[in-house]
């Protein structure tokens, strides 16, 4: 087919489904809905990567080069790349500094382990003092 005819995002994204699925791939557009059934990972993972650019999910697996010559047989046309949203760059959101020592935790786990130690110190003290009246 020739690859002359340029779509738009939204028109590739209605083609979504098992009876009509098509993938934008390195700026070319396939329908591979007649691959579906013969995709060795199964048809959910080309499902999964309709309604947006599928390079990167194309890429990440690492397709033959044999896979890559049979793309041509589906190809159906070119994306009008300025319809692709860009990717945004995920930056957390900003904190405030977190000051352990002047936390009500910090005061707790202080607590939590000199608690233990003083009741042990006491039992030994106790201990100590009976074995001395004894004697």
């Amino acid at each position: 087919m020739s690859s002359s005819k340029v779509f738009t995002l939204e028109e590739v994204a209605k083609h979504n489904t098992k009876d009509d699925c098509w993938l934008i791939i390195a700026g070319k557009v396939y329908n591979v809905t007649k691959f579906l059934e013969d995709h060795p990972g199964g048809d959910d993972v080309l499902l999964s990567s309709t309604a947006k650019d599928a390079t990167d999910d194309f890429e990440d697996v690492g397709h033959s080069t044999t896979a890559r010559a049979m793309m041509k047989e589906y190809l159906v046309g070119e994306i009008d790349a300025t319809t692709i949203p860009t990717k945004v760059k995920y930056t957390p959101p900003k904190q405030p500094h977190y000051n352990q020592d002047k936390t009500p935790e910090f005061i707790i786990k202080i607590l939590q382990f000199l608690v233990p130690l003083a009741i042990l110190g006491l039992a030994v003290a106790v201990r100590i003092y009976t074995k001395s009246e004894s004697a």
